[in-house]
C-alpha cells in the first residue's frame, strides 16, 4: 500500500442502521423495500422485482435509502453462499427503504471517502471470503456478525485518488461485462443449433417411418422404497437404488442409494435393463420428465420408470432416448406444468406417449451417432465456455486486488 494512503476501520468512517420493520400503528406509507433478492451476485441492485409494501410512516422515516447509500446484505445466504453482499442504491427519486435482513452502511464524511470505492472494496472483501468467518449459522439461515464486520480495515487512498480507482474499474469490468455476455450468447447459440437440429429431425419424419405409443412397442418398470423403519433394508446393501434426482446425471453410472436384498423384496422392485432409458415421473423443480440413460445394474424407487424396447432390432434404446430427451416440455405439460410442484407422470401416460421412428435399424444408429457427436462437441465448446467465464472472474478478483494495494497503473484486459 503507498505511503499517502490511510487505513480505517469501517466502523469509525460509517454509520449502520437496522432494516425496517413494517410495524402495525398508522399512518402507513407505501415504499419500495429492497430485499435480499434485489441483490445481484456482481453486487448490483436488481431492481425488477422490488417489493412495495404499506409500512408504518414512523418507522420508514427512520429507514429512508438516500443516494449512495450501501446496503448490506446480513442475514439470509445458504449452505454454499454466505451472506455479506452489498450494493449501491442509485435512485434519486422515490420511496425505499431496506428489509430487516439487511442493514444500511453510511459513510460519515462523504468528502472524505467516495461510496462508490467503499462500494468497490466491500464487494472485494466479500468476494475474497472475507465475511465467510463473520457469521454463524441458525435454523438453516447465516447471521452476520456486524461487531467483526465493522472491524474491516479500509485502505484509505486521498478522495481523488479513489475517484481514479473507481473511474478504472468501472471501464474494465464494463469491458468484462461485454465480453462475459458474448460468451453467455455463443453458449446459448451453440445450445440452440443443438435443440434445433435434434427438433428438425424428430418433426419430419421420412416416408418409412413408423409411430407408435411406448407401450406398444417398450416394456414399462418401475420400482419402490422398501419400509423406512426396517434398517435391515438399508444398512449394508450393495444394490444400486436410484432416486428421482438421479436422472439429472442424463447417463447414470453410478449413485448413492443403496438397499439390502431384503429391501428390494420388501419393495418388490427388479433390477432394471442396462442401457434402458430413466425417466422422472415426480421430483422437485424440473426433475419431472427427465431422461436419463441407464448404464449399470441397479433398481428403483417408485418415481422413476425405465423404457426398454421390446425387439431392439427394431428400435434402439439410444434413439428412445435423444427422442424423449428433445421432448422434455412436451411431456411436463402432459400433466400440466406448474413449475415446482410435485403433480406426477405414471405408467399410464408414459405408456401412452406416441414416438416416430425409422423402420431401418440401420437409419438409426445413424441419427444416434450424429446426435453422440454433437452432444461431444457442445459439452466440449460449453467448458470451453464456462472455464472462460471463471477466468474472467479470477481476472476480476486480480484487478480488485491490485487496485487497493495502489497498483493499478497499466493493469489491461
Amino acid at each position: 500500500m503507498k505511503s499517502n494512503w490511510q487505513t480505517k476501520k469501517l466502523g469509525e468512517v460509517c454509520d449502520f442502521h437496522n432494516g425496517l420493520w413494517k410495524g402495525e400503528k398508522p399512518p402507513y406509507i407505501k415504499v419500495g423495500v429492497i430485499r435480499n433478492t434485489n441483490f445481484t451476485k456482481d453486487g448490483e441492485l436488481d431492481d425488477a422485482d422490488i417489493a412495495y409494501l404499506d409500512v408504518e410512516k414512523k418507522q420508514f422515516e427512520k429507514r429512508k435509502l438516500s443516494y449512495g447509500d450501501i446496503v448490506l446484505e446480513k442475514s439470509g445466504g445458504g449452505p454454499k453462499q454466505p451472506v455479506g453482499r452489498v450494493i449501491i442504491f442509485n435512485k434519486k427519486e422515490g420511496d425505499f427503504s431496506f428489509s430487516n435482513f439487511t442493514s444500511v452502511i453510511r459513510i460519515k464524511r462523504k468528502d472524505q471517502i467516495d461510496f462508490k470505492y467503499l462500494h468497490k472494496y466491500l464487494f472485494f472483501s466479500y468476494r475474497t471470503g472475507v465475511t465467510e468467518t463473520m457469521q454463524s449459522h441458525s435454523t438453516g439461515i447465516r447471521n452476520l456478525d456486524l461487531k467483526l464486520y465493522k472491524e474491516i480495515e479500509v485502505p484509505l487512498p486521498p478522495f481523488p485518488e479513489q475517484q481514479r480507482i473507481v473511474k478504472i474499474l468501472d471501464e474494465i469490468f464494463e469491458k468484462t461485462a461485454k465480453a462475459k455476455e458474448n460468451i453467455r450468447k455463443n453458449l446459448q447459440n451453440t445450445r440452440n443449433l443443438l435443440e434445433s437440429y435434434l427438433q428438425n429431425v424428430f418433426t419430419n419424419p421420412g416416408d418409412a417411418w413408423e409411430v407408435k405409443k411406448l407401450g406398444e412397442v417398450c416394456d414399462l418398470m418401475t420400482g419402490g422404497t422398501p419400509s423406512r423403519n426396517k434398517k435391515e433394508y438399508f444398512n449394508g446393501g450393495e444394490i444400486k437404488w436410484l432416486v428421482s434426482g438421479d436422472v439429472n446425471k442424463k447417463e447414470i453410472n453410478d449413485c448413492e442409494g443403496r438397499i439390502t436384498d431384503e429391501g428390494m423384496k420388501n419393495s418388490n422392485a427388479k433390477y432394471l435393463p442396462i442401457n434402458s432409458v430413466i425417466i422422472a415421473l415426480n421430483g422437485q423443480g424440473k426433475t419431472r420428465g427427465t431422461v436419463a440413460m441407464l448404464r449399470i445394474k441397479a433398481t428403483c424407487n417408485q418415481s422413476l420408470v425405465s423404457i426398454y424396447p421390446k425387439n431392439t432390432r427394431k428400435l434402439l434404446p439410444d434413439y428412445i432416448y435423444h427422442n424423449l430427451n428433445i421432448r422434455y416440455y412436451e411431456i411436463r405439460k402432459i400433466t400440466g406444468d406448474s413449475g415446482n410442484d410435485r403433480r406426477g407422470l405414471n405408467m399410464s401416460l408414459i405408456g401412452n406417449i406416441k414416438i416416430a421412428y425409422p423402420q431401418s435399424i440401420i437409419e438409426q444408429q445413424r441419427i444416434v451417432s450424429k446426435f453422440n457427436t454433437l452432444v461431444t462437441e457442445t459439452i466440449k465448446l460449453e467448458a470451453i465456455y464456462q472455464k472462460k467465464l471463471i477466468d474472467f472472474e479470477e481476472l476480476k478478483k486480480s484487478i480488485l486486488q491490485k487496485a487497493f494495494k495502489g497498483e493499478l497503473i497499466g493493469v489491461q484486459l
